[in-house]
């Protein structure tokens, strides 16, 4: 493993490892890998993919990259889930970076030089900038629409973006090594949200986490309302059990879909057994929803950006509500 110095000495480019937990990703994996070994990076490189069982051609093309390329290996990850991959593809890398990428991400020109830099002058122990939704199909636009809009998803940075500096987390990541040993990596209890978990143990730990709105990934966000659904179920879920971990982390952004969604069930029963006022709250949300999607919506989308907020808001909503207590810390609390 490289010394720790060699992250921040001033000559030449520390050597990076960059982590991909991959899961059914024929469609996007070359493009995600290829968007990595083309960086122009002035340092080493390596790229180690964590393979779950994929029911497409993922592990072909994995194959396929790894043979064609030095660089690029993989290792096995049999429970196919994000944490459990990440750590192991961490535990399998050699650099004293990380950089986390997923396999429908793709980082764009100059994105690692630009976030060892940043590593540098700010000290921090990650540094990351703006998941930079993009789609191809009109739903896919419309859902990239509300995923990048504060009535879709509130003021989180790493979505909407925002001035450069300290933040509670970012999206994806590159770490130094020593900060993913010292938290104990990604605590695999969690499907979902292990990265603004771990976020939070590095802050607890006095590390410091820095947002840069320069580091735009471009993600592809889901193709149907089914899977944005599923998607924005297990986000409330997880953001519930990350709340009942820390306490202190709760925020009014996090309470407003599961109120509004509280308010449209009341509102509806209410009115459904007599009082007609009850209808007003159902009411006030689907016209919120209208005036929102009117302002930010294109030509294109602005027929289907309404249900793409609805359900966005009622999926994180019902996740939220319907969590369940989830067994304990795999990893060390390092308060």
């Amino acid at each position: 493993m490289t010394s720790e110095p060699d992250v921040d000495g001033v000559d030449g480019w520390p050597a990076v490892s960059v982590v991909l937990p991959v899961l059914n990703e024929e469609r996007h994996l070359r493009a995600a890998v290829a968007s990595v070994l083309n960086q122009g990076y002035g340092g080493e490189l390596e790229v180690v993919l964590a393979l779950g069982p994929s029911t497409d051609r993922t592990d072909a093309v994995a194959a396929e990259l790894a043979a064609a390329d030095p660089r690029v290996r993989s290792v096995p990850n049999p429970t196919g889930r994000t944490p459990e991959g990440l750590n192991l593809a961490v535990a399998a890398s050699r650099y004293p970076i990380v950089a986390r990428v997923d396999g429908h991400a793709e980082l764009p020109p100059g994105y690692l030089a630009t976030a060892v830099t940043l590593l540098r002058e700010h000290g921090a122990d990650n540094v990351g900038g703006i998941m930079s939704a993009e789609g191809i199909t009109r739903l896919e636009q419309a859902v990239a629409t509300a995923m990048t809009s504060k009535f879709g998803v509130g003021n989180a940075r790493f979505h909407v973006g925002g001035d450069e500096g300290p933040a509670d987390t970012v999206y994806l990541g590159v770490f130094r090594r020593s900060a993913l040993v010292r938290v104990g990596g990604y605590d695999e209890g969690f499907s979902r949200a292990q990265d603004w978990e771990m976020n939070y143990r590095i802050r607890a730990t006095g590390g410091l986490v820095w947002f840069a709105p320069s580091l735009r990934v471009a993600y592809r966000p889901r193709g149907s309302l089914l899977k944005l659904a599923r998607q924005y179920f297990n986000y409330g879920r997880w953001r519930r059990e990350v709340m009942r971990r820390h306490p202190e982390s709760v925020n009014l952004r996090y309470l407003a879909p599961p109120l509004a969604l509280l308010g449209i069930v009341a509102g509806v029963v209410l009115g459904a057994i007599g009082f007609w006022p009850g209808y007003l709250l159902p009411a006030v949300y689907v016209t919120a929803v209208l005036i929102a999607s009117c302002v930010e919506a294109s030509w294109r989308t602005v027929s289907v950006l309404p249900l793409v907020f609805m359900v966005m808001h009622l999926s994180w909503g019902l996740g939220f509500l319907t969590s369940w207590r989830v067994r304990k810390r795999t990893r060390p609390d390092p308060r």
